[in-house]
């Protein structure tokens, strides 16, 4: 303290009192722009791996695969670490294959698949397994249209004992409101299908505090989508603000 003060009483000037208060402010205003820059670049990765994955349903949809490396070299480097840009948590259906529908490589993306596209402590695990430790980017909740798990959990009249209705029973809330919402058989599949998608973002980030500080810190981007079986293309749409968390 005493050093500050024969200092402040050497420096006569106002000018150049404020530019030492300033030098000494410099180091706090340089991990503030480093800590804001590290946050924008995770940003990046996010929109970059998006980017990737549009791209490469481009190719599919064109039929124009990229070519992939899958040789020797490539599983040896793969072997002793991963890396993968992007979480993709899809239905089990086997037309549903992210590698293919994004045309993707080996190595290029962490698959958490279910019938349905449910979530449970197992699979939100697996999740949280891929954004915190293997560092992926972007996080993909991807339902399909035609979805023989929603259509089932449209069509349930009854509780059965088997283990198929513990997957129906979690898509149940979703198929609640698209029937609130009414229309035609058809209409209430698609809406139960598109809600679905929802519904289980809202029990990963009421499940997962890992999930929610990743994408509150900016370093996990997460998108929803509809993949289309017949022509093959993927649809984003927007999440509700109510589903979005807050830091």
């Amino acid at each position: 303290m005493g050093y500050r003060l024969k200092i402040k009483n050497k420096i006569q000037s106002p000018i150049a009192y404020s530019l030492l208060s300033i030098a000494r402010f410099l180091p706090f205003a340089y991990c503030l722009i480093f800590i804001v820059s590290l946050s924008f670049a995770d940003a990046q990765k996010g929109d970059e791996a998006l980017s990737k994955l549009l791209d490469g349903n481009k190719r599919f949809i064109s039929g124009s695969p990229a070519t992939k490396d899958t040789g020797d070299a490539r599983r040896k480097e793969l072997s002793k670490s991963q890396h993968p840009s992007a979480i993709v948590v899809t239905c089990s259906d086997s037309q549903v294959a992210p590698e293919i529908i994004f045309d993707q490589g080996l190595g290029d993306i962490f698959v958490v698949r279910s019938a349905g596209n449910v979530l449970d402590p197992i699979s939100v695990g697996s999740i949280e397994y891929a954004a915190e430790h293997l560092h992926a980017p972007l996080l993909i909740l991807l339902g399909h249209d035609k979805c023989d798990t929603v259509s089932a959990a449209v069509e349930a009249k009854e509780k059965t004992g088997d283990n198929i209705w513990t997957i129906l029973r979690k898509i149940l809330p979703a198929v609640k409101k698209a029937t609130a919402r009414g229309g035609t058989k058809e209409d209430i599949l698609n809406n139960a299908i598109r809600e679905n998608v929802l519904l289980q973002q809202k029990y990963l980030l009421r499940k997962s505090p890992v999930i929610k500080k990743l994408i509150a810190s900016g370093d996990l981007k997460v998108v929803a989508g509809i993949y289309h079986l017949e022509s093959g293309a993927v649809e984003l749409f927007s999440v509700p603000s109510t589903l979005q968390p807050h830091p």
